[in-house]
């Protein structure tokens, strides 16, 4: 049976600008001189016959393809605007339109803090199916970016299939894996998703899962990842690609360079998916930073990282495609007062853009360490957000000049019906602490971590996931067994 609608997007009324117009237009304009005349690596033979049949030019040994502007906008024109990520449960389709906000997990980690030790351990194919559990759960997250964490107890040829079977097992939400990076695995993975939803023809309607690759900063992509997206764009699946260039290393130092670097290594990849095949559901993604400058390290949070995803955005919705940005990886090593400050700044920047996709709630130590408490945390910062980007509504209601005058001077207001009517519109915290000194006192001094704790591990104990039927897991088990034994081989056998 399904649960019925319960996701929680936010949909911002409040709106705030990074970057003018003529801002937008020369970071635009700079990406496409730079694809024109440098160009972008694509290291797929298969990329760049097709990027060379529709016009760029390309030289083989290196494998750059310069793009014409006329190229890049001609095909890009041809991504749609609005669609919709499908779900085991019709009940959590996401529609991407621009007015809403959707909250996912982050990944792909390679520990864990264990729940109930709290050991820092190596990740499994158990913590996969954990977070993705804990995630379904949770009404503030709305999709599955996964996994989380790699299952590292499992072949290393398959892995990204189990990790795919875990995520679907654990959630009936969309699922968004960043670990298909081949052309063979991509087409695993469709035969399991169409295992779930009657077919291939099925799965081209309602996609229940999309693709997210990563760029190869600066200027370069890797050339699995784009035949792994070239099969997921046959299918009707969305892809993206996400850049994470630091400035001073992998962008320039100055902002403004890294967006143009930004766009340019998003940008570029969605253009030979929207040649190979025209409509096809894309979107950005990004997680631009900059880097430490004394550790020369991926800095996970800072002013920097808040003002190039607000202003990303902006960019991304020049272009009229949805994006999904990088929020709230935090490069704190545990959920603390540092992981607080990151996450809020990096929700509400984007929030307030309002971007498709927030990427990054549950990571830490710059998304490498899986944290239950800290997903359940993070579903709190992102409530506060969608509170925050509200904004106040001012009418008749909401002035309240009747219930006033009723009250009077020197009166209160928790008998009247009008606070009946409008308790629900108040925040109300989850983890947060709002009692009185001595009943904390009382109650262990417990603090946000260990009531998360408690949060987490109920839920993990007491929620039910809509289960899949026994013989659909059985043909995905057989599926996996069936690429164990391919790949082994060296040799793909398709239908």
């Amino acid at each position: 049976m399904s649960p019925g609608r319960r996701i929680r997007p936010i949909e911002p009324k409040l709106r705030l600008s990074f970057l003018s117009p003529d801002d937008i237009e020369r970071i635009h304009n700079a990406a496409l001189l730079v694809m024109e005349e440098v160009g972008v690596r694509f290291p797929s033979h298969k990329a760049l016959d097709i990027l060379e049949g529709a016009g760029a030019r390309v030289d083989r040994e290196k494998m750059i393809a310069r793009l014409p502007g006329d190229l890049v906008m001609n095909a890009i024109k041809k991504a749609p605007s609005v669609y919709t990520l499908a779900a085991r449960n019709p009940d959590d389709d996401l529609l991407l339109d621009g007015k809403h906000c959707y909250l996912s997990t982050d990944g792909c980690g390679v520990e864990t803090y264990d729940l109930y030790t709290g050991e820092k351990r190596t990740s499994t194919k158990k913590d996969v199916h954990d977070s993705a559990k804990l995630a379904d759960a949770l009404d503030s997250i709305a999709f599955v970016w996964g996994p989380m964490v790699s299952a590292q107890d499992v072949p290393a040829e398959t892995r990204a299939l189990h990790e795919l079977e875990a995520c679907f097992v654990g959630t009936s939400k969309h699922v968004q894996p960043e670990t298909i990076i081949s052309e063979e695995i991509a087409r695993y993975c469709v035969e399991m998703a169409a295992i779930l939803v009657g077919g291939k023809d099925n799965l081209k309607k309602r996609p229940i899962f999309s693709v997210m690759q990563c760029a190869t900063d600066p200027l370069g992509h890797d050339g699995g990842s784009l035949e792994a997206s070239l099969v997921a764009a046959e299918y009707g699946i969305p892809t993206g690609f996400m850049p994470m260039p630091m400035s001073c290393a992998t962008a320039p130092a100055t902002l403004a360079g890294n967006l143009v670097v930004t766009t340019i290594d998003s940008l570029s990849a969605l253009v030979l998916i929207e040649i190979a095949h025209p409509g096809a559901p894309v979107f950005f993604a990004a997680a631009p930073t900059a880097i430490d400058l004394r550790t020369g390290g991926y800095t996970g949070g800072g002013p920097e990282d808040f003002l190039l995803g607000g202003a990303f955005n902006q960019i991304c919705d020049f272009y009229g495609i949805p994006l999904s940005m990088g929020a709230m990886a935090t490069g704190a090593k545990v959920p603390d007062w540092q992981a607080g400050v990151d996450n809020s700044f990096s929700t509400v920047a984007p929030v307030l853009t309002c971007t498709d996709m927030l990427t990054g709630a549950g990571m830490l130590n710059g998304s490498k360490i899986l944290s239950f408490q800290q997903m359940v945390m993070d579903c709190e910062i992102y409530e506060i957000a969608r509170m925050f980007a509200q904004g106040i509504e001012v009418n008749d209601e909401t002035l309240a000049v009747d219930v006033i005058k009723k009250v009077g001077v020197g009166g209160n207001y928790l008998a009247e019906k009008h606070t009946r009517r409008h308790l629900k519109d108040l925040w109300r915290p989850t983890v947060y602490d709002r009692t009185p000194y001595n009943v904390w006192e009382a109650n262990g001094k417990k603090g946000a971590f260990e009531t998360a704790t408690e949060i987490a591990r109920r839920l993990l104990e007491t929620h039910e996931t809509i289960p899949i039927p026994d013989d659909q897991r059985k043909e995905m088990a057989e599926v996996i067994k069936k690429a164990q034994m391919e790949l082994a081989k060296g040799g793909v056998k398709h239908v």
